[in-house]
């Protein structure tokens, strides 16, 4: 997410960091970088002005000026306007008053609507929400189908209904969840290539009939200034609540969530990061400028960890790693957790103080650790143990049971002694600052 901006910007970072004084020459030079990055993420050039124009009034002023540290207070400064044009604070989904709460997504043919709908419904079952989806897109051939699966997959029912009418629909729908004492329903509306009349009519007869609680624009958030003008169309005919951004796992610039929060002047409510149904993030404008900066988040991650991280068997781990009891057994649980949590070269991005120039060449590849299962499940209990007994025999006898090469073998088993190493520094305190010094 963002890596090319994130790449970009840490090298401007550093250079301002080592400026050990601020004039408005260097100030301006820097800022005129920091502008050229921006526009090529597609960041809307009025944003952009306007994020340029506010970090050097700032720069300029009393407080750099006489800090003892100027440059690490321009970081600040850069960091602070981000989070700023992104909304400052976090807002997140209005489920006050009475029941049922009424969802409704909107966006164009292709954005990800169906698939947002089946991860919203995951969320909200996660914190105890009984949902139901209800398919009103009558107008995409096989949607109706597509919502029925994503409702399986995440276990939630589904209303469908043979009207060929959407308002019918969502009516109907809104009916049964009040008989059925079903709090949340998400509406998936139909979508089009381009916004027209007929679409927006339909969308507004929608809302006046459901009273939807939220109104959601759905974004791809690969499309960037696209997106932005297409929310701006939007907002025109129908005044959504907030934004969701998807498909920000693949090559997104970064554009559509710097500048969409401030042109439409709507929160953005979450970013979709993954194929996965649990792949949805609660967009938090602070942590999303910490990442862009590639100073982590830190914060995203521990809440990763506590939603997948199995406490009984932390606490155990923790008491071996005091006693220096870690094993393969060990580290084959730890992996489970991890693939949990997401993908890996994600997490790595949140540990903060690890930059992305320390990761370029590292393949982050989550198969890897198939492979890394298949050789641990290979060996013997004994082995998994105590690993100081595994001879040249036992790597081969591994190897040919776990379809990998005796290379494979010898690299794990030296992997897991550096691991174990570490484990024994971080018991006596030496590992502060090993890391990233």
């Amino acid at each position: 997410m963002f890596q090319d901006l994130t790449d970009k910007l840490e090298v401007i970072v550093r250079t301002i960091r080592g400026q050990g004084k601020v004039t408005e020459a260097n100030i301006s030079g820097s800022l005129k970088e920091v502008r050229r990055v921006l526009l090529e993420a597609d960041v809307n050039y009025k944003v952009a002005k306007h994020f340029i124009e506010s970090v050097k009034e700032r720069a300029l002023g009393r407080e750099v000026i006489k800090s003892i540290t100027p440059g690490q207070q321009i970081i600040k400064i850069i960091y602070d306007e981000l989070a700023g044009i992104m909304g400052k604070v976090d807002v997140p989904l209005d489920l006050s008053g009475s029941t049922p709460h009424v969802i409704m997504l909107t966006g164009l043919q292709g954005s990800g609507k169906t698939t947002l709908a089946g991860k919203l419904a995951a969320h909200l079952k996660n914190i105890n929400r009984t949902v139901m989806l209800v398919a009103a897109d009558i107008q995409r051939p096989a949607a109706v189908r597509q919502l029925q699966v994503v409702g399986e997959t995440v276990g939630v029912s589904v209303f469908t209904d043979s009207d060929s009418n959407p308002v019918k629909i969502c009516q109907s729908a809104l009916n049964h969840a009040k008989r059925s004492g079903i709090d949340t329903i998400i509406l998936d509306t139909a979508g089009r290539l381009h916004i027209d009349e007929p679409l927006m009519n339909e969308l507004l007869e929608i809302k006046s009939n459901t009273n939807p609680r939220e109104i959601l624009f759905v974004a791809d958030g690969m499309t960037g200034q696209d997106a932005v003008n297409t929310a701006k169309d939007f907002l025109q005919w129908i005044d959504f609540t907030g934004i969701v951004l998807t498909k920000m796992d693949g090559d997104a610039r970064g554009g559509a969530a710097l500048s969409i929060r401030m042109v439409t002047g709507k929160p953005i409510k979450y970013l979709s990061v993954g194929e996965k149904m649990d792949a949805l993030e609660k967009f938090h404008p602070d942590r999303m400028a910490s990442r862009i900066l590639g100073m982590g988040d830190v914060l995203t991650l521990v809440e990763k960890a506590q939603q997948t991280v199995d406490q009984e068997k932390a606490a155990k781990l923790e008491r071996k790693l005091r006693r220096q009891e870690f094993t393969f057994e060990d580290f084959y649980d730890q992996i489970q957790q991890i693939k949990n949590m997401g993908p890996l070269d994600q997490l790595m991005k949140m540990i903060p103080g690890l930059k992305s120039s320390m990761l370029k060449g590292m393949s982050f590849d989550d198969r890897s650790f198939s492979k890394i299962e298949a050789i641990i499940n290979s060996m013997t209990a004994e082995e998994r143990r105590r690993p100081g007994i595994i001879n040249g025999s036992r790597r081969k006898r591994i190897a040919g049971g776990s379809g990998t090469t005796v290379q494979d073998v010898n690299q794990l088993l030296k992997q897991f002694q550096m691991m174990q190493k570490m484990m024994k520094n971080m018991n006596k305190g030496k590992l502060k600052g090993f890391l990233f010094n």
